[in-house]
């Protein structure tokens, strides 16, 4: 008999001490949890975001677990015609985009998908694999899909993919997680990834009391490190169904 399992998390974003808006949105669901990473230097990074993440709260609903990843891929699909009605209807924003990672979950099933470079990882605190901490997104950006980044010029820091409308080449990776009592998941921008160092999150993660205290932790560490960009952070504890907690 598959194990009764329940998700809990916790969401936090902040500016930075950079930046003068926001340009991440999130969403903390019930059964779809994601985080968007408007494109800094590009117009609108805020309204990409905000725009791909309402999209996708239709999709915050139960899925059977056969189709938990064409969900996924849906959810981000429609993320992406999102954006282009909003650029036809506005040409002024022609050229915004975001990064989005999200995570849906059904049963003892996750599935995690992923265009751009904001990240998913997941901790497991289980058997042979305790404290261990995977990424399990995949990076979009030309300096990690080409084997020899100093061979092409201006790499660093550019995205291979992002959705901004068009549908050429926008599609999201997807992987399939077994979800296990006491795994531990973390959805981030860049914010976090690109300045906090991955030894310390992997420790903040393994220590934190609960997703409340991760969250704050990780947050108060990127703005340590400068808080250079904004940073968006959902942590998600997989836990049993009739264990304590909220």
């Amino acid at each position: 008999m598959t194990e009764l399992l329940r998700l809990h998390a916790a969401s936090r974003t902040h500016v930075g001490h950079v930046r003068r808006r926001n340009e991440d949105s999130l969403l903390h669901g019930q059964w779809l949890y994601a985080v968007a990473d408007g494109l800094g230097g590009h117009v609108a990074g805020d309204i990409a975001s905000a725009t791909a993440v309402q999209a996708m709260k239709t999709y915050d609903r139960p899925a059977e677990v056969d189709d938990l990843a064409d969900t996924l891929g849906r959810a981000i699909s429609d993320a992406g015609e999102a954006l282009r009605r909003k650029t036809r209807e506005e040409p002024g924003l022609s050229g915004m985009g975001t990064t989005v990672v999200a995570l849906l979950w059904s049963g003892a099933t996750a599935v995690v998908g992923n265009v751009g470079d904001s990240r998913a990882y997941l901790m497991r605190n289980v058997g042979s694999f305790a404290n261990t901490l995977d990424q399990v997104s995949e990076d979009h950006t030309y300096q990690h899909l080409v084997a020899d980044a100093r061979a092409v010029p201006y790499l660093p820091e550019k995205l291979a993919r992002f959705l901004d409308g068009r549908r050429d080449g926008r599609s999201p990776d997807l992987t399939t997680l077994r979800l296990h009592p006491g795994d531990r998941i973390l959805l981030c921008s860049d914010g976090l990834s690109s300045y906090v160092p991955p030894d310390s999150v992997r420790a903040t993660l393994n220590s934190a009391e609960d997703p409340e205290s991760a969250a704050d932790q990780l947050v108060s560490q990127a703005l340590d490190e400068g808080g250079r960009d904004n940073v968006t952070i959902i942590v998600i504890d997989v836990r049993r169904a009739s264990g304590a907690g909220g």
